[in-house]
């Protein structure tokens, strides 16, 4: 499998009353024809963003959706993720027809299901996360990655100066993250320089060489940090490099490990990156996020979610920790998944 995918801003619609439904139906339906979806494939995305929002509005209290269109073996997909500030469920119990925790006929979970190929739920004292994620009906049953993504710009702004890319070929994983300095729409310009130049990079470059790309990618631009992982889909090694404040973690059974950054600022003045040799046995999780997210977090709070979907790992983080005050760019996937 072969992939060159630059990972889009996050759409967010916040639910706060019934009128909002239709907002973030209109904005799956755009989601899926972006993906390419045919009639009867955005239907079910349509379907899924109408339960996904009614549950959110009137079990959770309100709350938000983030909606993307993601990665895929055969194409493209559309993830809908809900976050709410409820009182939480079990899954296993509201997958059941006619379970409701509100009074409704209780089949909006049931149907969210049938319209998925990924479906996962965390709940825990401080809400709901609820992950779904659609595939062209035509697609392999293998079609989703196990990865997961959230890219937001700060509040109050559209342009967003974090950015990422995943490069799959020639048996190599290679996920590179740009945080653009400040941010608003220079930082996105460096950012976005940043993923175009790593869009181009040749199979089998070396986190070292791709930091280097990215340098003269970003000449011109006021900079920014950068990290790049790049994973052996055979053995699970990972040649890792990073300048700037980029925060990498291997999450192996028990323990976390983190991946070291240098100082400097690629685009404008770094000394050469320094390469560090790493192992991810399959099963591992790694998770590299921007500094839009306060680096204090640790999987011994949440038993048991390292081992659930990236994209729900990465909707609870940034539902937990976004500092509020920044871009924020969130990435985390599954070694020995792709």
């Amino acid at each position: 499998m072969d992939l060159n995918f630059s990972g889009p801003v996050t759409r967010v619609v916040t639910i706060e009353e019934t009128t909002q439904v239709g907002q973030a139906r209109r904005e799956a339906l755009s989601l899926a024809s972006q993906a390419g979806f045919n009639e009867g494939d955005a239907g079910r995305v349509a379907l899924a963003a109408t339960e996904l929002a009614t549950n959110l509005w009137r079990h959770g209290g309100g709350g938000r959706m983030y909606l993307s269109v993601i990665a895929g073996h055969d194409g493209p997909g559309v993830e809908l993720c809900t976050i709410d500030r409820g009182p939480g469920f079990v899954l296993a119990q509201a997958l059941q027809d006619g379970y409701s925790t509100g009074g409704s006929q209780g089949l909006g979970m049931g149907v969210i299901a049938r319209q998925s190929r990924v479906m996962d739920v965390w709940s825990d004292d401080r809400g709901t996360v609820v992950l779904a994620r659609i595939h062209a009906e035509r697609a392999p049953r293998d079609a989703d990655l196990a990865y997961g993504a959230v890219r937001l710009p700060i509040k109050h702004e559209d342009a967003c100066g974090d950015a990422w890319h995943l490069q799959v070929q020639a048996r190599q994983l290679t996920l590179t993250m740009i945080d653009g300095l400040g941010h608003g729409v220079l930082a996105a310009a460096a950012s976005e320089a940043g993923v175009r130049a790593s869009a181009l990079a040749p199979a089998g470059e070396g986190a070292v060489d791709r930091i280097a790309r990215l340098h003269a990618g970003l000449s011109g631009s006021r900079g920014g940090a950068a990290a790049v992982a790049c994973l052996s889909l055979d053995n699970g090694a990972i040649d890792f490099a990073g300048v700037g404040n980029i925060a990498g973690s291997l999450l192996i059974a028990d323990t976390s490990r983190g991946m070291a950054s240098m100082p400097g600022i690629v685009g404008v003045q770094y000394r050469k990156a320094q390469a560090f040799a790493l192992h991810a046995p399959a099963g591992t999780l790694m998770v590299m996020h921007s500094d839009g997210v306060q680096a204090r977090w640790s999987m011994r709070d949440y038993p048991g979610l390292q081992h659930r979907h990236p994209a729900l790992v990465v909707a609870v983080l940034h539902r937990d920790f976004d500092r509020g005050r920044d871009d924020v760019c969130v990435v985390a996937l599954r070694a020995g998944a792709f």
